[in-house]
Parts: structure tokens; C-alpha cells; sequence
């Protein structure tokens, strides 16, 4: 798979992942997410989102970000409840923005180093940002947010780890 390839792939899950963000949210409201916390239900996408972003930004640039952020605001504003797309949208921008500000001057030292940092920065603002717009009690419900997006980013930062690791075995036992 080429880098463009991946890129189209990234930008496609990343708008995909905040309409269904917002819909979740507006259909089905708060989950459980583990360690008895809940949390809104489209937490685990919102997580993915940001994550995607970083994706976005090392193929294509910037740029691509705020297009991706663009078309992802307006598939939520189709397919959620107002208020909810607004409040997304808001958080959506302060947190991409924040997660942009961490991620790429970190990038030099590793993707995984900028990418955990830069994730769990935007996903707390994200959280903030978006449970006070959307009128729905913010410091209650920042623990299970951020364990339904920490969940959300672990689980393909771990994906990617391993597929790396097998990708070097079968370099280093080719070579």
C-alpha cells in the first residue's frame, strides 16, 4: 500500500470516525467504558479521530487536516443533533489545533513519542471543550472520557507497534 494509499484510507477513517462520533453521542448518550467510568457513546471514534489526524498530517500536511476536519464537521452537522455538531465542531477545532501545536514538533523524536502526547492533550481539551457546549456535566464525566479515548488510541498505537516489529524480523531475516 502506497503512502497516498494510506493517506485517502486516514482521511476517509477520520471523517467517518467524527460523523460517527456525533451520531453515536446524539442516539445513544452515555457508556460504560471500564473502571466504572461512563462516558459519551462516541468517545471511542472521537478518540480514533484524533489519532487519524496525526496519520493525515505525516502524508499529506496540515492542509489535508483542515480539510478532513471541514467535511468530518459537516457529516456530523447532517447526521447529529445541532447542538451536539456545533459543540463538536468547537472542541474539534480547539483540540486539532492543540494536538497539532504538541504533535509536530515531537514528530522528530518519533511517531509514537508525538503521537501519545499529542492525542491525550487534544482528547482532554476535546472533552472539555465538548461536554460544556453540549450543556452535559463536564468535570463528572472527564475520567470516563478519557478512558474510553485512551482506549481508542492504545489499542491501534499498539496495532502499529507490532505490525513495525514484524515488518524489521522479516527485513533483518531477508537481509
Amino acid at each position: 500500500m502506497t503512502a497516498l494509499h494510506r493517506a485517502v484510507l486516514a482521511i476517509i477513517g477520520y471523517i467517518a470516525a467524527l460523523g460517527a462520533a456525533n451520531w453515536a453521542t446524539s442516539h445513544y448518550g452515555l457508556i460504560p467504558v471500564g473502571f466504572g467510568q461512563t462516558a459519551t457513546a462516541g468517545t471511542f471514534a472521537a478518540g480514533a479521530a484524533l489519532m487519524l489526524r496525526n496519520v493525515i498530517q505525516d502524508h499529506i500536511g496540515r492542509g489535508a487536516v483542515v480539510i478532513a476536519v471541514l467535511f468530518g464537521s459537516l457529516i456530523s452537522a447532517l447526521t447529529s443533533a445541532p447542538a451536539v455538531a456545533l459543540a463538536s465542531g468547537c472542541a474539534v477545532l480547539i483540540s486539532e489545533l492543540a494536538d497539532t501545536a504538541v504533535y509536530t514538533p515531537l514528530r522528530k523524536h518519533g511517531w509514537v513519542r508525538a503521537v501519545l502526547p499529542a492525542t491525550l492533550f487534544g482528547a482532554l481539551l476535546d472533552t472539555v471543550v465538548f461536554l460544556d457546549l453540549a450543556g452535559l456535566p463536564v468535570w463528572p464525566q472527564v475520567p470516563g472520557q478519557l478512558v474510553g479515548k485512551a482506549w481508542a488510541v492504545a489499542v491501534p498505537v499498539a496495532a502499529v507497534l507490532a505490525v513495525r516489529a514484524v515488518r524489521t524480523r522479516r527485513l533483518e531475516s531477508a537481509g
